[in-house]
């Protein structure tokens, strides 16, 4: 889908791919532990639920982390805490690289820190979407957001890298690409001009009152939490269920995280064109309906492959669809918005992959788990048919299609 020729005229280029750069290959850091999780579980002799925790905690940490990212990002401007982000990351892997991961309390405390690079998340939004009018802010959030492809990068190479060096050694050798990046961003990064409102804690509190701020966070929770959970949890869900090496698994779900984190963008500019929620609408029908059958274990790899492809495409064209309703009702408090639904996702995320795992172990199967989820996207549907009429008719000011 073409973008319109003005979008690229009214912002800042440069920042805009200094924010997918750092966003893509802080995610793909972030994300790590999920295609590292059967190499990594044979060596700590983890259970499928310990497993399941381990690939949880990044996510969770990350959506915690970002509210006082976003808040710093305030304070000292979006670039300087992007370079500080980068360096906490980049300093994260080198110490865990040189003293290694012995236990899974150990390998938690590295996720908290990995958090880090999921928050951000909370930087590399506003940043580049701060350039931009209202008109385009779909646009521009889906492609900074679409630096979520990193987990791409992270499936296809880092188990492939795991057997050859190492699962340990991965981490050092995911230092070189960010060391670029980070001098990269330092170059060509830029705070848009303007004064911006600093957030504060009762800022977020006072958002919290609003009610419309909930439905916006269960909306993200089940867009970016369910990619985020089934990224995480798609190689060992691949490895049970069907007996894939880990380099295949993290094949099958490279693919699956490629569907999801290309179609973000382009879901952005869909919703500008067609309108956010019935673009939203159409992902949670779709997703509904292919993770419950995934649920009654269609039987062939391939099958369940296409199930969790096209599903992934759906989620990530919903992210782009949710990021381009918010501007519209929330345009004076983008920002604080923008970390409550960024900890949403994360907390959507964690809670899909933790109990992805804790599911398994318990019956035996993924079945209740992937309905669980299909029943909660069918309820972020009719949760949206609720409220889509409301929005309608209150904003009359949109300046983009609803």
């Amino acid at each position: 889908m073409d973008v319109d020729r003005s979008f690229w005229r009214s912002g800042h280029l440069p920042t805009l791919a200094s924010a997918f750069f750092y966003f893509d290959f802080s995610f793909m850091v972030w994300y790590l532990l999920g295609p590292l999780q059967i190499q990594v579980a044979t060596t700590l002799a983890l259970t499928t639920q310990q497993r399941a925790m381990m690939v949880a905690v990044p996510i969770l940490a990350g959506a915690l982390i970002r509210l006082p990212m976003g808040m710093l990002a305030d304070r000292i401007g979006a670039r300087r805490t992007g370079l500080l982000g980068q360096a906490v990351v980049i300093a994260t892997l080198l110490v865990t690289w040189r003293v290694g991961i012995h236990s899974l309390h150990q390998a938690f405390v590295f996720g908290v820190f990995l958090g880090v690079a999921g928050a951000s998340f909370a930087v590399a939004l506003p940043l580049a979407s701060r350039w931009y009018p209202p008109r385009h802010q779909g646009t521009a959030m889906g492609i900074a957001g679409a630096g979520n492809s990193g987990t791409v990068m992270a499936a296809l190479f880092a188990p492939v890298l795991a057997t050859v060096f190492g699962w340990q050694t991965v981490f050092g050798l995911a230092c070189i690409p960010l060391a670029a990046v980070f001098l990269f961003y330092a170059a060509c990064a830029k705070d848009a001009p303007g004064a911006i409102q600093h957030k504060r804690v009762g800022d977020y509190l006072r958002m919290l009152g609003n009610r419309d701020a909930w439905w916006f966070m269960f909306f993200y929770a089940l867009t970016f939490g369910g990619f985020a959970g089934f990224a995480s949890s798609l190689p060992g869900y691949f490895h049970d269920q069907f007996g894939f090496d880990p380099k295949t698994a993290g094949w099958a779900t490279a693919a699956c995280v490629f569907a999801g984190s290309a179609m973000r963008p382009i879901g952005g500019v869909l919703a500008d064109r067609v309108g956010g929620t019935r673009s939203l609408l159409g992902v949670y029908g779709v997703v509904a309906l292919l993770i419950g059958i995934a649920g009654y274990g269609v039987g062939t790899p391939s099958l369940a492959l296409a199930l969790f492809l096209v599903a992934m495409l759906c989620l990530g064209a919903g992210n782009g669809a949710v990021f381009q309703l918010v501007p519209q009702c929330f345009g004076k408090d983008i920002g604080v918005m923008t970390g409550l639904i960024g900890m949403a996702g994360g907390v959507g995320g964690f809670a899909l992959a933790s109990s992805l795992g804790a599911i398994r172990q318990a019956t035996g199967s993924y079945a209740e788990g992937l309905w669980l989820f299909a029943g909660l996207a069918l309820a972020g549907g009719l949760g949206l048919v609720y409220v889509k009429g409301r929005w309608r008719a209150a904003w009359t000011g949109a300046t983009a299609r609803i």
